[in-house]
């Protein structure tokens, strides 16, 4: 094995050169693939899809975390979703504020599994004290009676498979009823060059879940095919949205963000016209 070739899209492929395999194990449930690149560091591919790799995770798993929080401004309580690398909680934890950290991972295997060959992923985010495991289905979790959460971060796979759920305005509703009031909900919602759909539906199904404010932002993330990624945002309240870079600044900013300021926060919302199109002309 020379190449790893993926095919998340089927129109679309990327190349990266394997330098080393480190694991590589398919079963008929799936097939997962770690190894070494000379550029991008430890590479994690699952079911042929490039999950992450040590070289650019920060980018993702910072604009997941952080805008939702800085822009809340009193953030005591945030549940992730998914994100079994611990990227997430990594970024959520640098938060001094934050009281209490849930996490629901509906197969306790994969931590076990990126602990073990993606340890400066979670950097230590596993042993934090105010980190709490839930081993569920997240559907069935926020559908319950339960805390409610400041924050909500859905670091989800694709829309497919067991991971489809999660984009569903059910979903969206359960987590709308968990979020304490101004409550943001975040997602990843692809690259919406590629997957225009994956996009105009999430967006109508967090309207139709009840949502006030809903909108997306944007990141780059080199290795992620494209290039380029959608996050999805849903609020009650709008004024999170339109936060001001001076508030942001005001505001405890972690130490060693490699990616995220409180310009590219604001600049992140601004949106490219045909994107704007996109969704208008879908959404009305």
């Amino acid at each position: 094995m020379e190449w790893f070739e993926e095919t998340l899209h089927p129109r679309w492929r990327q190349r990266l050169k394997i330098d080393k395999v480190i694991y590589h194990s398919k079963t008929e449930l799936q097939e997962i693939l770690v190894f070494e690149h000379r550029d991008w560091g430890r590479v994690l591919v699952l079911d042929g899809a490039l999950q992450l790799t040590t070289e650019d995770e920060f980018v993702y798993h910072e604009m997941l975390a952080h805008p939702p929080i800085l822009a809340h401004g009193r953030v005591r309580h945030v549940c992730v979703v998914g994100g079994g690398d611990g990227g997430v909680l990594r970024e959520v934890c640098k938060h001094k504020g934050v009281e209490t950290i849930t996490h629901v991972e509906i197969d306790p295997a994969v931590i076990d599994f990126c602990r073990k060959y993606f340890p400066e992923v979670g950097a230590g985010a596993f042993e934090d004290p105010r980190y709490r495991l839930v081993v569920a289905d997240a559907a069935r979790y926020m559908a319950e009676e339960g805390e409610r959460f400041d924050v909500i971060i859905v670091d989800s796979t694709d829309p497919q498979g067991p991971g489809e759920v999660l984009f569903t305005e059910a979903f969206y509703r359960s987590c709308r009823n968990r979020l304490n009031p101004g409550g943001i909900l975040v997602t990843q919602t692809g690259n919406a060059a590629i997957e225009k759909q994956e996009l105009i539906d999430t967006q109508r199904n967090k309207r139709n879940a009840g949502f006030a404010d809903v909108s997306f932002y944007l990141c780059a993330v080199p290795t992620y095919i494209g290039g380029f990624m959608t996050l999805g945002w849903a609020s009650d309240d709008a004024t999170r949205r339109r936060v001001r870079v001076d508030t942001l600044r005001s505001r405890p900013l972690p130490e060693g963000l490699r990616y995220y300021t409180p310009e590219i926060h604001c600049c992140a919302f601004v949106h490219p016209p045909w994107l704007e199109r996109l969704v208008a002309e879908n959404l009305g």
